[in-house]
């Protein structure tokens, strides 16, 4: 099969492109930066230059595959830059799914995710969950907008597109607030751990692997939630003291007092640069909220089996440095 990818420099989207090639199907590739997607040349990927919110340019790579899949996306947290995110998430996404209508695309993913669904309050939700209300990021807001404004609307006029959502993906090479968690916690740096915050954890393998499962056995029109166990932020790394038999914060930090230190931090960011773990948006996004979803359909219908923590955790917290993805 002939796949047209977006996002393979992504961290999602670099570990989907190597799994297809090396299930034996050609890869096309959008890429802005021809630099940063060398490791996809030498895995045999063909490279098109472009963007997704440039639409003239998707046409041309897009052309005559059996499948696209659109990985590609903005996700910044403390950001004030929220143009951007709706340039690229809404309409980025709109221009790619439309050309694949266009061009009569047979088959299509899309890369959605559990913040659409805001914190739900310790509940684990499934599929037909919907949140309306004030959203705690910029990137919720937008991937949002594009799920229900853009994606959701061209499936009910007949689109052939099966969307994904992923929770917290983890994994070597993850450049997220999540990742650099991961690094603070191992060197030390980490002085605290938020009370009550919850994710549904899967490594970027097994998140990489939903994705081709969605492509070749999920329905066109559904949805899937192709996340983890759920966690609390304060075992997960409890379970990784376990391993490293590095020290886990002791530290536990309630959700009004984050909320009270975000506020303050608004306010200090008018003044002085805060560096990104520091930022408003991203301590009000831990304060004691729950992204958590139900991936029983996904398990059901598509066979997605994603590792445990236990089992993936070591891999993400060996100390040796791993250049590729």
């Amino acid at each position: 099969m002939r796949y047209f990818l977006t996002g393979a420099t992504g961290f999602i989207g670099g570990r989907l492109a190597r799994q297809l090639r090396e299930a034996g199907h050609d890869v096309v590739a959008l890429v802005r930066n021809r630099q940063r997607a060398e490791k996809l040349s030498e895995l045999g990927v063909e490279l098109v230059s472009g963007d997704i919110t440039d639409r003239a340019s998707l046409p041309q790579g897009m052309r005559g595959a059996d499948g696209v899949f659109h990985c590609a996306g903005w996700y910044k947290l403390g950001t004030k830059d929220f143009q951007e995110g709706m340039r690229i998430n809404v309409e980025g996404t709109r221009n790619v799914l439309e050309v694949m209508r266009d061009l009569q695309i047979p088959r299509g993913v899309y890369t959605s995710t559990l913040a659409i669904f805001s914190d739900t309050h310790g509940k684990l939700v499934d599929e037909n969950y919907k949140f309306q209300g004030r959203h705690l990021t910029g990137y919720d807001e937008t991937k949002w907008r594009a799920h229900y404004e853009v994606a959701e609307p061209l499936v009910r006029d007949g689109l052939p597109l099966t969307i994904v959502l992923p929770g917290v993906v983890y994994g070597r090479g993850d450049t997220s607030p999540i990742g650099d968690m991961f690094a603070r916690y191992q060197k030390q740096k980490l002085p605290g751990v938020p009370a009550k915050t919850a994710y549904c954890w899967a490594h970027v393998e097994d998140t990489a692997r939903g994705h081709i499962l969605a492509m070749e056995r999920g329905r066109s029109g559904e949805h899937y939630i192709i996340a983890g166990e759920p966690m609390t932020l304060a075992k997960v790394l409890a379970l990784a003291e376990t391993i490293t038999k590095i020290p886990a914060p002791r530290q536990t930090l309630s959700p009004g007092l984050l909320r009270l230190l975000a506020s303050i931090l608004a306010v200090v960011g008018r003044v002085v640069s805060l560096p990104p773990q520091y930022q408003p948006e991203v301590i009000r996004a831990s304060a004691g909220v729950t992204y958590l979803g139900d991936n029983t359909k996904a398990r059901r219908e598509l066979g997605f089996a994603p590792r445990s923590l236990q089992q993936g955790l070591p891999e993400l917290l060996d100390l040796q440095d791993e250049s590729s993805f």
